[in-house]
């Protein structure tokens, strides 16, 4: 299925105006959720009540409102809502370019792609290959669903990225953590880098990377669909390793006992999903063998 644009902009470049349309560049995988149940195992559904009247209120008699002081709101209709919304410039205003590693990454937000529209392809280009030729990106402000971002626009590997960026009151400071000092002797400090020398890496790939706790759970899960009990297995015993007290001695253990990283087998993300529904269809025909499993489950 063809990627689908959330809102078509230009991109203010000087005198240059770059027709471009927006992409999400992310989306979660989300975790393992369980639904709240009534104890004869039906779902349960959330309603909205009215604190004054304490009746159920439908969605067709709900409206949106701005609390001005305590208790006290002023009402706007979905026309309303909709001007306020439509309002905004539909442009992102390039405000300076700077070095690509002025921005620190925690004050990044939600990424976008951006993509050329009808006659942008040019423009795009020269904007993103002037950008790479000078190694700096573009900070820009722009205006998405009432509220104003300072956005960051950088070159990728194959297009411009969008990355909204926090304000600075959005991020606490880390003095306000009171992280104590301490004196760091030369021997710790070497042995310290002959550690990350030894399991550095150069490039980051991040399909050799999967969410092992998440399969775990899952396969639990297909686990009980089948009949078996689940078992809590007993915490894992603290690595020697850990007991050491001197740095020195912990840093110079680290070395002796580390190998360099294997590189993870590839694993295919889809396969647990599609294992993961087939207890569900397979449930009557394995409820015979059921009883067995939980006896051998309980020993």
């Amino acid at each position: 299925m063809a990627a689908r644009s959330i809102a078509t902009l230009s991109l203010s470049f000087g005198l240059v105006s770059i027709p471009v349309k927006v992409f999400s560049a992310t989306e979660t995988s989300g975790s393992v959720s369980f639904n709240l149940l009534h104890n004869c195992g039906s779902r349960l559904k959330q309603q909205y009540v009215c604190l004054k009247e304490g009746v159920v209120v439908e969605r067709a008699d709900m409206i949106k409102g701005y609390e001005f002081d305590k208790d006290r709101y002023v009402t706007f209709t979905p026309t309303e809502l909709k001007a306020l919304e439509e309002s905004a410039r539909h442009t992102i205003d390039i405000i300076s370019f700077i070095p690509l590693a002025a921005v620190d990454p925690i004050y990044y937000d939600k990424a976008y792609y951006l993509a050329p529209d009808k006659r942008g392809a040019k423009p795009y280009r020269l904007l993103m290959e002037a950008m790479r030729e000078s190694g700096r990106c573009a900070l820009a402000r722009w205006v998405w669903k009432g509220k104003q971002y300072v956005v960051q626009v950088r070159p990728g590997e194959d297009g411009l990225i969008l990355q909204q960026l926090l304000y600075a009151d959005e991020v606490r400071s880390m003095k306000d953590l009171d992280i104590e000092g301490a004196d760091i002797q030369k021997p710790e400090l070497q042995l310290a880098l002959q550690l990350i020398d030894q399991i550095s890496a150069d490039t980051y790939d991040p399909s050799e990377f999967h969410d092992e706790e998440k399969q775990r759970v899952l396969k639990a899960i297909d686990e009980k669909i089948e009949g078996k009990q689940i078992v809590v297995n007993e915490a894992a015993a603290e690595p020697a390793g850990g007991q050491i007290i001197d740095l020195t001695e912990a840093l110079r253990a680290s070395l002796s006992s580390r190998k360099p990283p294997a590189k993870a087998a590839p694993e295919p993300a889809a396969e647990p999903a599609k294992e993961r529904k087939a207890p569900k269809r397979a449930a009557t025909a394995a409820a015979p063998e059921a009883p067995p499993a939980r006896a051998r489950a309980r020993k």
